[in-house]
C-alpha cells in the first residue's frame, strides 16, 4: 500500500551547504520530519555542485518518512551566471545592466526544459528570453 502525502515542500537552497536554520527549519518543522537528515542527504547529493542554487522538491508522508527530487537551478539564477552579473536590474525591463547570446539562452533552455511546462525547446528559449528581458538582460546574436 502506498503511504499518503502530507505536504510537499519546495525550497531553493545552497548546493551542500544547507543548515537546519531557515529556510529549511522552520519549512520543515511543521511536518513532523527529521530535518538533519534531510539537510545531511541534501548536502550529500548535491556537494558536487557547490555554488549553485539547487531547489529541492520535498514530499512529506504522514509517517514522519520523506523524498526528495532536486530540480534544475532557477532560471534568473543561471542567467546572472551566465551574463556575470551579482543582481539583475532593479526596475526589471526597464533599464539594461547587462546581455546574454542566443546560444547562452539555447544552453539554458536546454538544461531547464525538464522543469519547464514547455512542449519543446522553441518553448523554452522563449521562457528563458522573457526572463532575462524581465531580468534587464538584453539577447543579443
Amino acid at each position: 500500500m502506498a503511504k499518503k502525502v502530507k505536504a510537499i515542500v519546495k525550497l531553493n537552497l545552497n548546493a551542500g551547504k544547507a543548515t537546519p536554520a531557515p529556510p529549511v527549519g522552520p519549512a520543515l518543522a511543521g511536518h513532523g520530519i527529521n530535518i538533519m537528515g534531510f539537510v545531511k542527504e541534501y548536502n550529500a547529493r548535491t556537494q558536487n555542485r557547490i555554488g549553485e542554487i539547487v531547489p529541492a522538491e520535498i514530499t512529506v508522508f504522514t509517517d514522519g518518512s520523506f523524498t526528495f527530487i532536486l530540480k534544475t537551478p532557477p532560471a534568473a539564477y543561471l542567467l546572472k551566471r551566465a551574463a556575470g552579473l551579482e543582481t539583475a536590474a532593479a526596475l526589471g525591463s526597464k533599464e539594461k545592466v547587462g546581455k546574454v547570446t542566443k546560444a547562452q539562452v539555447r544552453e539554458i533552455a536546454e538544461t531547464k526544459l525538464k522543469d519547464t511546462n514547455s512542449i519543446d525547446i522553441e518553448g523554452a528559449i522563449k521562457q528563458i528570453e522573457g526572463t532575462a528581458r524581465n531580468m534587464g538582460l538584453q539577447v543579443i546574436d
